[in-house]
């Protein structure tokens, strides 16, 4: 039995949202100014340009697989790299702390704020910070944390959570937020990208210069160098890292590539993949604190490399999800995430990807309804710069909630008599045959039926259904060879 759901997690390692994807999933599909911001949103036009771009790079499809496999080294030899890592950011000058846990990580920030005596933190953009809700566990220790990322700031004054692992705030419209503008700066609404942009900035310019502490993520960690690599488009990163006396740096422990040779490879391929750039604008490698004779960066820099369920994963055959380089072209790929948007996956981890990370992490009984959430099409496999084979693992894991128990009896009965159906000639026949009947008879308008009874009833909540012909295929083939045979009678 697969040892990710065999043994799971004793506490949950992501927050949840909501438990229950079907239910979201509908009334997602209902909101009409959530469909009107996924389909205004740059998600469909950012995956046309990746593919428009790949075409720049002489060998694309070779450069993905070189990075798979890269990422794939590093996973098989984690703990000697996790050593080198470790090594070589104490020679320059930083300091190494381990997590087990969210809720260790969090508390590890804490204690160096209160350490250092800081009151005020500004956050880069961190997806690992928002797995472990460390801004809730700030507040609770009475220390101020403020993202500074655009998106993120807007979602932590809204009290909202994101919907996308790069464009986090992609189900909102500028007047979505402008009213939340309004509200917080208590200035007159408006709607303009370029007004409300300029009130951000010129409130966290203010905040940069005050803040005691600054938190990132890491896009990257060079074992060699003991380097963290930052890549953003906004220059609130290099902000974060250089400004503020005390640099906690939190990731997870994936995120390690072996050498400063490799870094061209992903840089290359995770701006394409995420939002159809060349390159991200504000690429930074940081290496520990400041050195004498330097004229910014932080008096200490600490680096916290965090499991979280991350080694549970690493064990099972679902190892392979430990190569997400969070770029999110899974997600501008798929087509369901297109229309339900990334609330309705239940935790921080949306789309294609977080429909097999986030059961993972948490338990497949409490997300049974994500690995379902696909349509098996490919694009997020086709998607992928370093090649994970989602559909493949998807597919895996509805056979993992058939070996578990998870799947009610109904579904297996319903799905064993579909597959008995196909299995032989006879009884695929018989199947046609029955359905050609029951769907010539149920009522329909114009050749189309708007409902249908029981078990595939789903298919009719959304769609009509095309009333099937009087003859099937198999009919009408067989009177095709039928005319062809007496055809080349009469020419003899």
């Amino acid at each position: 039995m697969n040892t990710a759901l065999a043994d799971p997690p004793r506490h949950l390692a992501l927050p949840v949202f909501n438990d229950n994807f079907k239910a979201a999933a509908h009334h997602a599909t209902q909101d009409t100014a959530l469909l009107g911001a996924l389909d205004g949103s740059i998600v469909k036009r950012d995956y046309a340009r990746r593919a428009s771009l790949a075409a720049d790079l002489p060998d694309a499809n070779g450069l993905r697989q070189l990075a798979g496999n890269i990422k794939a080294h590093t996973l098989d030899h984690l703990d000697y790299y996790l050593e080198l890592l470790e090594n070589n950011v104490i020679a320059a000058g930083g300091k190494v702390h381990y997590a087990a846990s969210a809720q260790e990580a969090n508390a590890l920030v804490v204690a160096i704020a209160q350490a250092g005596n800081c009151r005020l933190v500004v956050k880069s953009k961190s997806m690992v910070s928002e797995e472990t809700e460390l801004n809730a566990a700030l507040e609770q220790a009475g220390i101020e944390p403020l993202e500074t990322d655009l998106g993120e700031f807007i979602l932590q004054i809204d009290h909202d959570h994101p919907s996308h692992l790069v464009m986090p705030i992609i189900h909102k419209r500028a007047a979505d937020v402008g009213r939340v503008f309004e509200k917080y700066f208590k200035a007159p609404f408006t709607d303009d990208p370029a007004t409300l942009a300029e009130l951000a900035r010129v409130y966290l310019r203010k905040r940069f210069n005050e803040a005691d502490m600054g938190i990132s993520g890491v896009n990257f960690a060079i074992a060699e160098t003991g380097s963290i690599v930052l890549c953003t488009n906004e220059g609130n990163g290099r902000m974060c890292t250089s400004r503020p006396r005390v640099h906690v740096a939190l990731m997870g422990m994936e995120k390690l590539i072996p050498s400063l040779a490799d870094l061209p490879v992903f840089l290359k391929l995770l701006a394409r993949s995420a939002t159809g750039q060349p390159l991200t604008q504000y690429n930074n490698i940081v290496t520990g604190p400041r050195r004498p004779g330097e004229l910014d960066g932080p008096d200490e820099f600490h680096l916290i490399i965090m499991d979280n369920g991350r080694s549970h994963i690493l064990a099972s055959d679902y190892r392979d999800t430990l190569r997400c380089i969070r770029c999110g072209a899974c997600l501008n790929a798929c087509p369901i995430y297109r229309k339900v948007g990334g609330h309705t996956y239940g935790s921080v981890y949306p789309g294609p990807i977080g429909a097999l990370i986030t059961p993972l992490f948490n338990t497949l009984e409490m997300h049974k309804d994500l690995p379902q959430a696909t349509s098996l099409c490919g694009a997020c496999y086709e998607a992928c710069p370093v090649k994970i084979n989602i559909p493949e693992m998807l597919i895996h894991m509805k056979g993992d909630l058939v070996r578990t128990g998870i799947t009610s009896r109904w579904e297996k009965m319903i799905f064993w008599l579909w597959s008995f159906s196909l299995r032989y000639p006879i009884t695929y026949r018989m199947g046609q045959k029955m359905q050609q009947f029951m769907m010539r008879r149920a009522p329909s308008r114009d050749g189309w039926i708007s409902h249908i009874p029981g078990p595939a009833a789903g298919w009719t909540a959304a769609r009509d259904f095309p009333r099937p012909g009087k003859s099937d295929f198999r009919a009408l083939w067989k009177q095709h060879q039928q005319q062809k045979a007496r055809a080349g009678a009469d020419r003899d």
